[in-house]
């Protein structure tokens, strides 16, 4: 029976980019960075207050998991600016929102309160969408 996820893949343009991104940025660690054969990396970020989890930096390139099509697919769809890699949680959402905007990260706009929570979506440096928010119960 599965027992937990420890790895999630977020698709990006240019690995050494997005590493510097996540960690600059978002303040990510680097856990594992490797090549695999001669024209595959294997790159992953770790969030440093949530040990076992490894955000997976893959650019899509034909070869290793993706034939031509679907990494060109999956390009376009990246260029459109059409996925999404998931949420982002904090216990401080407004001090979250205003130190990452310092740091250039690009918002659809301001956290904005629900019956759940207060959060807003922000967007790295590929074009990938993520949810940044902080339960109600948090606050």
């Amino acid at each position: 029976m599965i027992t937990r996820m420890s790895h999630a893949t977020v698709w990006v343009r240019n690995q050494q980019e997005a590493l510097e991104f996540y960690r600059d940025k978002l303040g990510s660690e680097v856990d594992t960075d490797a090549m695999v054969g001669d024209d595959f990396r294997w790159l992953t970020m770790r969030i440093p207050s949530q040990p076992g989890f490894e955000i997976i930096l893959m650019e899509p390139k034909p070869g290793y998991i993706l034939d031509e099509e679907s990494a060109a697919q999956l390009k376009v769809l990246m260029e459109k600016g059409v996925l999404g890699g998931g949420v982002f949680e904090t216990d401080d959402i407004h001090k979250t929102y205003e130190e990452l905007k310092a740091k250039g990260v690009e918002f659809k706009g301001p956290p904005t309160t629900q019956s759940w929570g207060t959060a807003t979506v922000m967007k790295d440096n590929s074009g990938n969408w993520f949810s940044v928010g902080q339960d109600k119960e948090a606050a």
